[in-house]
């Protein structure tokens, strides 16, 4: 499925940016219907060749058919994402992208930090932070560059606009996890 979704994101993009495409939506439908089930998406735009971040927009609940929840994350990374100028047609030649499929997030009972560190599992879960109506994630891939407990949680503070202590306050975590889709793989 990895060709199919990768495809679906770039013809989005494509589209989005009144760019030619030639994804054929109805074919990939009756080849993979669990397109049609609702499920979440993030999609994650780097540049090439050292892939560094340029727009990362998803769901963190199923919502919406997962072929639309690709479609719409796809123009907001690419367009959207409040951390970046909009993706240039001139940069289109210049990106990877990267989807990745969420499970549903589950709540994480625990009593401090240390109990949270015991049930937290480094490169497979992502994280969901929420204190005081701010909320914050960080996908799976995001441990390769904080691959420690303390600075992945403190980062994913900062992320909230709370404190980098924030663990101390006790948020609400969930975790999940994602079947991840790479342009190129």
């Amino acid at each position: 499925m990895n060709d199919i979704v990768i495809a679906l994101a770039k013809a989005a993009i494509a589209a989005a940016l009144n760019q030619p495409e030639d994804f054929d939506l109805e074919h990939a439908l009756k080849i993979y219907p669990e397109l049609k089930e609702n499920g979440a998406a993030f999609v994650t735009i780097n540049t090439k060749p050292h892939e560094q971040l340029r727009g990362c927009i998803g769901s963190l609940h199923a919502h919406r058919p997962l072929y639309q929840d690709i479609i719409q994350n796809a123009q907001s990374a690419a367009l959207c994402d409040p951390r970046f100028l909009p993706l240039s047609v001139e940069e289109l030649a210049h990106v990877t992208l990267e989807v990745s499929i969420l499970s549903e997030p589950q709540v994480v009972n625990y009593t401090d930090s240390e109990d949270l560190k015991s049930k937290i599992v480094p490169f497979k879960d992502g994280v969901v932070l929420t204190l005081d109506g701010r909320q914050a994630t960080y996908l799976p891939q995001v441990w390769e560059q904080l691959p420690h407990f303390d600075d992945f949680f403190s980062s994913l503070c900062l992320k909230a606009n709370l404190g980098m202590d924030c663990l101390s306050q006790h948020p609400e975590i969930s975790t999940y996890r994602v079947t991840k889709y790479k342009e190129g793989s």
